[in-house]
């Protein structure tokens, strides 16, 4: 597929970065990447679905190379949502485009076909099944929790080296092996005085002020009029059965794969995943 193309949009009043692989005149599929990642996570499927699609992989706001939002962002992933369209409109150049998400990425991509449904050709969601969800009745304490957290934020941590950006990265809530890990923090990561010191803003690790409840979420899936393909690593992220199966029957045509690896199976996997995602694309 070669090498990567940078591109850039303006989206939602921010500046953002993306990697694009494959021939401008086919069809365009976007890659939205899971939290704290970036978009060379998708690098390795890219180049694995050899040219079956333009793949372009975006850095969400707040990542990688694209811009953070301003003062007084209120954390929440659905501000994310008017620039992914605002993106997936230039990109589609009045067309449908292809989805792809990863993690969170997957639960912003599902939210984004629930609500924009006439902008999807078709849904591939690794490692998701829509946004995370919380009780109503929480409301109250996680909002007064993620005020507190974010009055006591502190500034990024400078890691005195690459190596020591890439060993932290490695021990982050899901497992990365040393190849996926560089792969990010070389794009993830930046020199300054001292060492080195993460890209990302650091507002994405407080606690979100509000969440969907599961009904919403499931409403957002039922809205979904593309064919989806779930992915699902046979050592991914642990979701309740019952939540999966719950958002399973919500979505109208959904086929789910099972694939031998971890939750970041597109980045250390990715001859596991692009048969089936390259299946699912073409139509069949």
């Amino acid at each position: 597929m070669g090498d990567a193309t940078d591109l850039h949009f303006r989206a939602a009043g921010l500046r953002l970065a993306a990697l694009a692989w494959g021939d401008d005149a086919t069809p365009p599929a976007l890659c939205l990447h899971g939290w704290l990642d970036n978009a060379e996570s998708f690098r390795p499927l890219a180049e694995a679905l050899e040219g079956a699609r333009r793949v372009v992989a975006l850095d969400l706001p707040g990542h990688g190379h694209s811009e953070h939002f301003g003062t007084g962002w209120s954390g929440h992933f659905v501000d994310v949502v008017p620039a992914v369209v605002r993106v997936i409109e230039t990109l589609g150049d009045g067309g449908r485009v292809d989805l792809i998400g990863h993690s969170m990425g997957a639960g912003i991509a599902a939210v984004v076909a629930g609500s924009f449904p006439s902008l999807i050709q078709r849904l591939v969601l690794i490692e998701g099944f829509g946004p995370m969800a919380d009780e109503a009745d929480n409301a109250p304490t996680r909002l007064a929790k993620a005020l507190a957290a974010e009055r006591a934020l502190k500034p990024s941590r400078t890691w005195p080296s690459f190596e020591a950006a890439v060993t932290a990265r490695m021990k982050g809530l899901t497992e990365l092996d040393l190849m996926a890990a560089h792969r990010l923090v070389e794009r993830g990561a930046e020199a300054v005085p001292g060492g080195y010191r993460f890209r990302y803003d650091p507002r994405l690790r407080l606690p979100s002020r509000v969440r969907f409840t599961e009904d919403q979420v499931c409403a957002f899936l039922a809205s979904i009029t593309a064919p989806v393909l779930a992915i699902r690593a046979t050592q991914g992220w642990p979701f309740p059965e019952e939540v999966v199966a719950r958002r399973a029957a919500a979505i109208a045509d959904l086929r789910v794969e099972t694939v031998t690896g971890g939750h970041h199976v597109h980045l250390s996997h990715p001859q596991l995943v692009a048969p089936p995602v390259t299946s699912h694309l073409a139509g069949e």
